[in-house]
């Protein structure tokens, strides 16, 4: 599956992919994520230029939608997984694991942190089972502290949520 930073023609359909990636939600009672509005072009823009997006194709041929991806920060010395996102169609298939083990790859950080929901199946327990552990309230750093501060005003913490950590290369592909 060729996975590589998508082109500027290709962030509208990642808007798309998002809001199909959200549906899921709904079933659980979460609502207002599924309703959740998808990053703005102007910042699906700058993560893009700024190689910190990656997109999964099928074939990789021109004008084929992509079908997951992944957007990430450098916070205290990390690569922090912002947004991960597969749509419901090609869930299961290792989309979301390739794009995290490609992302890893290719920050070249010593490891990788997000947060997620923490009952959420696609979530917490995904990231678990891909080598990621949570990490208690002692591990958490500045930028996790402020990531999970910005969380809550959100209205994220209505649902109970985790910090994660993943060391590079310190999983299994």
């Amino acid at each position: 599956m060729p996975i590589h930073v998508p082109d500027p023609a290709d962030l509208p359909a990642l808007r798309a992919l998002e809001r199909a990636a959200g549906e899921p939600f709904r079933a659980l009672g979460m609502a207002s994520i599924a309703d959740d509005e998808p990053p703005p072009l102007t910042l699906l823009t700058e993560y893009q230029r700024a190689g910190r997006a990656l997109a999964a194709y099928d074939s990789g041929r021109p004008g084929e939608p992509p079908h997951g991806y992944l957007l990430w920060d450098r916070i205290d010395g990390c690569a922090h997984i912002e947004q991960v996102s597969v749509h419901p169609e090609r869930a299961r298939r290792g989309v979301g694991r390739a794009l995290i083990d490609r992302a890893e790859r290719e920050c070249g950080l010593p490891a990788l942190t997000l947060t997620t929901f923490a009952d959420v199946p696609w979530n917490a327990p995904y990231y678990t089972r891909l080598g990621f552990r949570p990490l208690t309230a002692a591990e958490l750093t500045p930028g996790l502290r402020a990531v999970r501060a910005h969380e809550a005003e959100l209205g994220l913490d209505r649902w109970p949520r985790v910090c994660m950590r993943r060391e590079a290369a310190a999983h299994t592909v």
